[in-house]
């Protein structure tokens, strides 16, 4: 997931909106949002590749994503996928589960957000290891550091912005600007490059490209009595629609 604006009790109807696009190469495998068979309650896409995800929810009462994150040199590929650290949080089993006790170090860069009834934590391995709980507000997130002014960066949190004060409710009219291909004006240029070779340095928040783009948009919308909403929709090399889902879940109360 490469871009992301999340609103943590902003919002009068929703505690948690959070709406972000994943870019990847089109040939890397991945499984549409839906319910896992192998772990009751996850509802998340699914990296085929190296089996975990990047963004989901949980009926247990967790939703996180990932993002990895620039300037640390090359991944190593003998590290443990960033994407199964996503689906131990998400289901509290696993290796990964607790935030405050599993090794970061295990894995290569990347920011994440935590949500459950309760708190709001960001963690990263970079530059050190953290685990931060944070205030309600809007937050941005990119492949550098949380709220770092990247041009597309802010250019979703103002489009998550204008949604807040006008009093919107439904969470699909967030698709708009997560398909938003025009280069934002405004911010501050990454300072170094993409581990994708073929991400363009100043990149729009989709990314059109037959290799290496926007694969999908996710939505997640959570009210505070658990009520919850997941969208997703995909997109094939060229940019067009190839399928959605909408999944209503419940967050259980125990």
């Amino acid at each position: 997931m490469c871009i992301v604006a999340l609103a943590w009790r902003a919002h009068p109807r929703w505690q948690l909106v959070l709406i972000g696009n994943r870019d990847e190469y089109h040939a890397r495998p991945a499984a549409a949002m839906a319910r896992w068979d192998d772990r009751p309650g996850l509802i998340a896409g699914r990296d085929l590749q190296s089996g975990g995800t990047w963004l989901g929810a949980d009926e247990d009462g967790r939703a996180a994503v990932i993002t990895n994150l620039r300037g640390f040199g090359d991944p190593l590929p003998e590290r443990a996928s960033r994407g199964a650290r996503v689906t131990d949080l998400l289901t509290g089993s696993g290796t990964y589960a607790d935030p405050q006790t599993a090794a970061l170090d295990d894995f290569n860069p990347f920011n994440l957000l935590l949500a459950d009834r309760d708190r709001l934590v960001f963690l990263t391995n970079r530059p050190e290891p953290q685990c931060s709980l944070l205030a309600p507000g809007l937050y941005g997130l990119s492949n550098g550091p949380l709220d770092q002014p990247w041009p597309k960066t802010l250019a979703l949190k103002d489009a998550m912005l204008q949604w807040l004060v006008a009093g919107a409710t439904d969470p699909e009219d967030l698709f708009a600007p997560l398909r938003r291909e025009s280069l934002p004006a405004t911010g501050i240029a990454p300072a170094t490059p993409s581990d994708a070779p073929l991400e363009p340095p100043l990149s729009p928040i989709f990314i059109r490209n037959p290799i290496y783009g926007t694969r999908c948009s996710s939505i997640l919308a959570i009210a505070p009595d658990g009520t919850g909403l997941a969208l997703e929709r995909r997109f094939n090399a060229q940019g067009n629609v190839t399928g959605n889902s909408r999944i209503p879940f419940h967050w259980s109360t125990t």
